[in-house]
């Protein structure tokens, strides 16, 4: 046998809970992205920490950034809209 469809419920039903996972997704967002930038812009300025190990931590915290920022700005649109 084999699964042709599926059915997503909605994350929370009542306006108030849809309001705190909004907030709590954007506060998430925003530290995600302000911790990132710090750790490229001091690593891309300081021009002591250009060895392999903080070019690998450069890398690991730019592909944080771009996976961060397609999961996340989705769900904080999905959470405050009445899409479902």
């Amino acid at each position: 046998s084999s699964i042709s469809q599926f059915l997503l419920l909605a994350f929370a039903d009542r306006w108030e809970l849809q309001l705190l996972h909004f907030w709590l997704f954007l506060g998430i967002f925003l530290a995600a992205l302000l911790s990132n930038g710090l750790i490229i812009t001091t690593i891309a300025c300081d021009y002591h920490l250009h060895t392999p190990m903080y070019f690998f931590l450069l890398n690991l915290s730019l592909l944080d950034l771009g996976s961060i920022s397609t999961t996340l700005p989705k769900a904080i649109g999905n959470s405050s809209g009445t899409t479902r």
